[in-house]
């Protein structure tokens, strides 16, 4: 996970296969920015704005109904709007024959979660054999993050794939922030991860994932995630991974943890 200039963040990805008619990457980047809220709640609410919006929603619904490339069409305006009308055509796509039609139609329904839509995004996470498929589910679930998903983001990011992996560990920042109860389990594996995962990428985004859990921790889970963070800061190969755990620990604005961060820096540790 790295910052941008503007302080939002940017995680890590893998990149995308060519031939892809949608290219997955360029999906992932644009509706990740979901996570920092919602820009729909932003719109200005001049009429002839709302009007335009509702048109192309008027224009994906048709789409949707259309052939294959037709239907890529409307899953794209589908994942950059949000239309409760949209959700009885969306959901059917998800057993579509095409997996970029799929792959599309779980970004379409993290744009605009429904309760129905759960169970069949679970069933891609756990037996999908496309790996952006899958993909885009990790991503998806943080937007349910009030259904049983944390158990099937946590087997993903033990047993997936890297691609699967990062996003999972992204996710289970935003299911676990709804409470203590969800908050543990996925500190639990996210520190496990931290230490033992083989990709940067996912160390790094699971570094993220713990900072942004920290409130919702208790405190003995506190300061194991304090004191990862800084064993991570110390000693992992990866420059973009210590610099992920320090902006962490430094994001946490406790007291102590800057103090014993000045400390490191006083003793020649940290630059």
């Amino acid at each position: 996970m790295t910052v941008a200039d503007d302080g939002s963040w940017k995680p890590y990805d893998e990149n995308a296969s060519h031939d892809l008619v949608l290219d997955p990457d360029v999906l992932a980047a644009e509706l990740a920015q979901e996570l920092l809220g919602d820009p729909l709640d932003e719109i200005d609410s001049d009429e002839t704005a709302a009007a335009d919006a509702a048109a192309e929603c008027d224009l994906g619904l048709t789409l949707l109904a259309g052939g294959h490339d037709e239907r890529l069409q409307g899953l794209r305006i589908f994942c950059e709007h949000r239309d409760p009308r949209a959700i009885p055509q969306l959901l059917p796509l998800l057993q579509a024959s095409c997996p970029i039609e799929r792959m599309s139609a779980v970004y379409a329904l993290g744009r605009n979660p429904h309760p129905m839509a759960v169970e069949p995004l679970l069933a891609l996470l756990a037996a999908d054999a496309n790996g952006y498929v899958r993909k885009a589910v990790a991503w998806s679930l943080a937007n349910f993050a009030d259904a049983a998903v944390l158990n099937p983001l946590i087997r993903a990011l033990q047993l997936d794939v890297a691609a699967v992996r990062l996003w999972a560990a992204t996710s289970l920042a935003d299911v676990g922030s709804t409470g203590p109860a969800k908050a543990d389990p996925a500190a639990a594996q996210l520190l496990q991860s931290l230490r033992i995962d083989s990709e940067a990428a996912v160390r790094s985004n699971s570094a993220w994932a713990l900072g942004r859990l920290y409130p919702d921790l208790v405190e003995p889970r506190q300061q194991a995630v304090v004191q990862a963070l800084i064993q991570t800061l110390l000693e992992d190969h990866e420059a973009s991974v210590r610099d992920e755990a320090r902006l962490a620990l430094e994001q946490l604005e406790q007291p102590e943890v800057l103090e014993r961060l000045q400390t490191l820096v006083d003793e020649g540790l940290l630059s």
